[in-house]
């Protein structure tokens, strides 16, 4: 632990990611329960993932081309700043006559923010996390950004009841901002080589390639993508705080926090019990037990219950994004990083917002309930087929990965 904080830019860049994802996961389940409190729709906050998923899906691929070509830190240092400028301006919107459309747009720039911030973050971290401490440092990130996913929604709901969204906008405002402060403790890496006279698209292309030959990286992105797009039930929270359990802005709270606390719990062991030389099998069977867990959350009527069974489909997800970031970086080239996280981002990151919609649709069909146990079984049927057509990804020895990358 003091080695990692004593390494170059790790405690400022954990420090700045912790407050930046502190503050998003706060925003961005607020735009979704101020939504639903005005329209009691739940097919708006389908709509509401997908304002946010379009600029990720057409924007994501360029803003890792930048990332592989410009200044990685001066990329978030300029995005964070420009989402404290978003938050602030939900705070002067509010109480006028055009809330809704507000959120709506609100929700698009935020998309389109993170299509730029996401990849040039991941290629900041590769600098910040030494190779000899991968996993340690990998979960370290992990534990305290799942955290600031734990205390964000909770804050954000009992903030949003004493302060009301003006105050509470503001109050995001300023953790954005000083987020970017603390960005500017991590040092400046160097901009990867890049070959000359390759256009943007050529280059695009060239890490979109990359990652479809790498059936670690294929696999490892499909599997969360479709586990996602089904299983996932953070966009309909809304529906069964109010309507089906009955729980109100603090057990909204409450709820969308469970997940985040089983991924903090699961990042903790993860950094002295993930099985690195079964790293493969594991991240197989811990996806299959979120799929059992959405089946549990879809089909109870009980606050306790519903909690037991998000907290566990989080400690499922967080072991996975242990192993998934690990993967992320020892098969990305340096040069490459950027836009390999790009891809990252259409497969796993735009995942979020798209299933948000597919939940809003499906809910709308089916009834909050069904679209999400069914989600459930799906994603069980989407990790069968995953073990059955990517063996390489189930056999992953993350610990021998590790050394042929320090060989090379």
């Amino acid at each position: 632990m003091r080695g990692l904080l004593r390494h170059p830019g790790f405690a400022a860049f954990m420090g700045a990611n912790v407050l930046e994802r502190f503050a998003s996961s706060a925003l961005t389940v607020l735009l979704g329960f101020q939504v639903y409190e005005l329209t009691r729709n739940p097919l708006d906050l389908g709509w509401l993932g997908l304002a946010e998923a379009v600029p990720g899906v057409t924007l994501v691929l360029y803003g890792g081309h930048v990332a592989d070509r410009h200044r990685r830190r001066r990329i978030v240092l300029v995005t964070t700043v420009l989402l404290a400028a978003l938050a602030g301006s939900l705070a002067l919107a509010s109480g006028t006559g055009h809330v809704l459309l507000t959120l709506f747009v609100a929700a698009f720039l935020t998309g389109a923010v993170s299509a730029f911030e996401g990849p040039a973050a991941s290629g900041l971290e590769a600098h910040v996390v030494p190779l000899a401490r991968l996993v340690p440092g990998l979960a370290l990130l992990a534990t305290t950004g799942r955290l600031a996913n734990v205390l964000g929604p909770v804050a954000g709901g009992f903030a949003w009841a004493a302060l009301g969204p003006r105050g509470t906008y503001l109050a995001l405002a300023a953790l954005f901002a000083v987020s970017a402060l603390a960005m500017l403790g991590v040092p400046e890496p160097p901009v990867p080589a890049a070959p000359e006279g390759i256009s943007a698209w050529r280059s695009i292309r060239d890490g979109v390639a990359y990652v479809f030959r790498d059936q670690l990286l294929l696999g490892s992105m499909a599997l969360d993508l479709f586990a996602v797009f089904f299983g996932g039930a953070t966009a309909l929270l809304p529906v069964f705080a109010t309507d089906i359990l009955h729980v109100g802005p603090e057990g909204f709270g409450l709820l969308r926090s469970a997940a985040g606390a089983g991924s903090f719990v699961a990042a903790l062991l993860a950094a002295r019990f993930l099985p690195q030389r079964r790293a493969g099998a594991a991240l197989h069977w811990v996806i299959a037990g979120f799929g059992v867990a959405m089946v549990v959350f879809g089909l109870s009527r009980s606050l306790t219950l519903s909690l037991a069974a998000l907290f566990v489909a989080g400690l499922c997800d967080g072991i996975s994004v242990v192993i998934r970031r690990a993967i992320l970086r020892l098969a990305s080239p340096e040069a490459m990083r950027g836009r390999i996280a790009a891809v990252k981002s259409v497969f796993v990151g735009s995942s979020n917002e798209l299933g948000a919609f597919e939940s809003g649709v499906a809910a709308s069909l089916l009834g909050a309930s069904a679209a999400v146990w069914s989600g459930g079984l799906v994603t069980l049927g989407i990790v069968a087929v995953t073990a059955w057509r990517a063996p390489r990804l189930r056999r992953l020895d993350l610990a021998a990965m590790a050394r042929s990358v320090t060989v090379r």
